[in-house]
């Protein structure tokens, strides 16, 4: 019984802290399994919310790598991120959107998708994309995106972090029409709602108390 409360973790009831081997696994894991996320999105022609839906739209429309935009339109947050949180979620963050960016052009060479649902793939790519999140936030770091540039505008103009990010979204949507069909784009919203819903319920900071 002992060796199997240590197993899932019910002996730890005080913070630790993650060794630089562990976040380094932690976030290669994490984006590998966010790139599998975005590659199906990628493979049903779908569309998601925040910067890589912005980085799906230009792809869709010139045809330019999907790594190579989603790389480029971080940028900017990385600066906010900077300032607002410090060096070490900074690079963190720096290199689990690089990875993702890597792996998701090099993943089509070893995993080829001939057929697929599109509203199964927003599921699926939902929860996948949510897993990946959870384990970068679980390693102080993140996917970028304008959720550092939402918790700015809050505190430095008083406009609310949800609301700013919900218009973020809703611009990206709404972009999306002249990239995919009305059908794709309520799949894309599907898989918007899995991920959010499935982040909502798992990414709480008294159910994981590693640092």
């Amino acid at each position: 019984m002992d060796g199997e409360k240590r197993r899932f973790g019910f002996w730890n009831s005080i913070p630790t802290r993650h060794t630089p081997l562990e976040d380094v696994q932690g976030i290669f894991a994490s984006s590998m399994i966010a790139a599998l996320g975005l590659a199906l999105m990628g493979s049903a022609g779908l569309v998601a919310s925040g910067t890589a839906g912005v980085a799906f739209v230009l792809h869709y429309l010139t045809g330019v790598s999907f790594g190579l935009y989603y790389t480029v339109v971080n940028i900017p947050f990385y600066i906010l991120a900077l300032k607002r949180l410090g060096w070490a979620f900074t690079l963190k963050t720096i290199l689990a959107v690089s990875l993702t960016s890597l792996i998701t052009e090099f993943q089509p060479h070893f995993v080829r998708i001939e057929s697929i649902d599109p509203m199964w793939t927003a599921v699926l790519a939902g929860i996948l994309l949510g897993f990946g999140l959870l384990g970068l936030y679980r390693h102080r770091a993140s996917l970028g995106g304008v959720g550092v540039l939402a918790v700015y505008l809050q505190d430095r103009f008083g406009m609310r972090a949800g609301l700013v990010q919900l218009a973020f979204d809703l611009v990206v949507l709404v972009a999306a029409f002249s990239v995919a069909a009305p059908f794709i784009v309520l799949c894309s919203v599907v898989g918007a709602l899995v991920l959010n819903l499935f982040l909502t319920i798992n990414h709480r900071a008294d159910r994981y108390i590693a640092m």
